[in-house]
């Protein structure tokens, strides 16, 4: 079976190494890939967003099954114009995919049918944003967000009301995420622990994935604003075993039964990032997809088919009972551009990606790359994840940071504090 991976960052990187170590797997491409899934696939240059080109990619090549992997294909409506042509396509519908596209109409859904979240207001002018955040209704701090698809950078947190203004007027004024900016979430601050929470469904049940705890803010000790995701640990370390349970029963498994009741089947990757409150877990936000950098350590840590796994669920049918994972931990840190998440430069040249690869324990899967007259350059803001999976997760730790000194671009900064936030968790 042929298997066609879109996207061109490291979750696709990684998800193309796992499925091209399937025995069911011929051949893996991707469209339109990176530097680094050039090792493990066939490159096809074809944009994440060309639906009608992807689908006739996706005859020609005889593909059995095509895994999503970005958020904006889906909001486009890939699913549904595969589906249409008969091509087996791992991910959900536009409709569906609407609980990441739109925030409003996320947490509009939850409100409807009681899933814990945090309170919310919407603005549809720059005018309403400003009253509600004048209002003193969610005290400091506060956030808003942009309703629409932002790259993991469409929330601020503000602390005073100079900061919130000034973010009325970034998203709704100034258009920074574009789009995105048409419409606006106040919420209030969720204090705890941040846990991604993601599953594969499969229209009816869901398949819960390892745990992971990722980190957003660019710097160490969670400073600075908020990016796509600097690195990631798993299991969390906060989430307990009768919580788990307890998100697949409050959270999950309503999630997917109201949307198939809506109209809208849920099948593929559906990521909930929770807020452990001292009330109990809270939905802060949902993605349509697997994440991103949670995948890459999800998938040292599977040992199972994955490609079975989704073929499964696009099938309608997938289970628990079917899949194994490694109880030793693991974790990723990404190197990202200097300037990154605001503006950065690319085509910087990256070296000693060589040593680093032949690191014991150790996968790097690139992300913002590209390989041009034999040599790689950055093309993104996050560039690389550093990846490993060891017995514990000071010894995992230790591994990533050791092979990634070695690894050198102009500008790279990466957080040296992933991991230590609870450093005695084991598998």
């Amino acid at each position: 079976m042929n298997v066609l991976v879109v996207g061109s960052g490291g979750r696709e990187h990684a998800l193309a190494w796992k499925l091209a170590r399937s025995p069911r797997v011929s051949k893996v491409f991707c469209a339109p890939g990176n530097g680094g899934t050039r090792l493990v696939a066939e490159n096809v240059p074809v944009a994440d967003t060309d639906i009608a080109a992807l689908a006739e990619l996706a005859v020609q090549r005889k593909i059995g099954l095509t895994v999503v992997g970005p958020e904006m294909p889906l909001a486009l409506g890939i699913v549904d114009e595969f589906e249409k042509r008969g091509l087996p396509v791992f991910g959900p519908s536009r409709k569906a995919a609407e609980l990441e596209s739109s925030k409003i109409f996320a947490k509009q859904f939850m409100e409807r049918h009681g899933i814990p979240t945090g309170r919310f207001r919407v603005a549809d002018s720059p005018e309403a944003a400003l009253r509600i955040v004048r209002s003193g209704e969610f005290g400091y701090p506060f956030v808003i967000k942009a309703d629409g698809l932002a790259a993991g950078k469409g929330v601020l947190i503000c602390k005073t009301g100079e900061e919130a203004e000034r973010a009325v007027a970034a998203i709704m004024v100034e258009r920074r995420f574009g789009e995105a900016g048409g419409r606006l979430l106040v919420e209030e601050f969720l204090r705890g622990k941040e846990v991604s929470f993601i599953v594969i469904a499969d229209g009816v049940r869901a398949l819960p994935l390892v745990t992971a705890m990722d980190h957003k803010a660019v710097f160490d000790g969670d400073e600075g604003p908020n990016t796509g995701g600097m690195g990631t640990i798993s299991p969390s370390p906060f989430l307990t075993g009768p919580m788990f349970e307890g998100v697949m029963r409050t959270i999950i498994l309503p999630t997917i039964a109201h949307l198939r009741e809506e109209g809208r089947p849920y099948k593929g990757a559906l990521y909930a990032g929770l807020m452990l409150t001292e009330a109990g877990p809270k939905v802060l936000e949902y993605n349509c997809r697997f994440g991103d950098p949670e995948t890459q350590p999800q998938m040292l840590r599977l040992e199972s088919d994955l490609a079975e796994i989704l073929l499964a669920a696009v099938g309608g049918d997938v289970s628990a009972d079917e899949v194994r994972w490694s109880g030793a931990p693991a974790a990723c840190v990404i190197l990202a551009s200097g300037g990154y998440p605001g503006s950065y430069e690319k085509g910087k040249v990256i070296s000693g990606l060589d040593d680093a690869g032949r690191s014991p324990g150790v996968a790097v899967f690139h992300a913002g790359t590209k390989f041009e007259g034999g040599r790689y350059l950055t093309s993104g803001g996050r560039v690389l994840g550093v990846c490993a999976s060891e017995r514990t997760l000071p010894e995992t730790m230790a591994a990533i940071y050791g092979a990634a000194a070695g690894i050198r671009f102009d500008g790279v900064h990466y957080r040296r504090d992933i991991g230590t936030a609870r450093m005695d968790v084991r598998g």
